[in-house]
């Protein structure tokens, strides 16, 4: 298995989204929270489950929130790009790659 490396953006996305549920629920903050965490082992474990995307990226889609994971398989590792939500311009996050 490859190391799993998250850009900082997205971890800032995904902290975002996190803190927005928690102000409506806690337990819809932690269901999010276990999903993405879901998400990231699919990722880790079998990323190539996950079907290609643009800029020759990947993405795992959450089942129950509406955001998608989007990475990239590089040689040593696996780049988390984005945790982006359905309603953003797709690719907005070009230019972290």
């Amino acid at each position: 298995m490859k190391k799993v490396q998250v850009h900082p953006e997205a971890k800032a996305e995904s902290r975002g989204a996190f803190d927005r549920y928690w102000e409506q629920s806690q337990a819809i903050a932690l269901a999010f929270d276990e999903e993405l965490r879901r998400a990231y082992r699919q990722i880790r474990t079998r990323p190539l489950i996950c079907p290609p995307y643009i800029h020759s990226t990947r993405r795992a889609l959450l089942s129950r929130y509406p955001f998608s994971v989007v990475f990239r398989e590089r040689l040593h590792d696996i780049q988390i790009i984005a945790v982006a939500h359905a309603k953003r311009r797709p690719g907005y996050w070009a230019k972290r790659l």
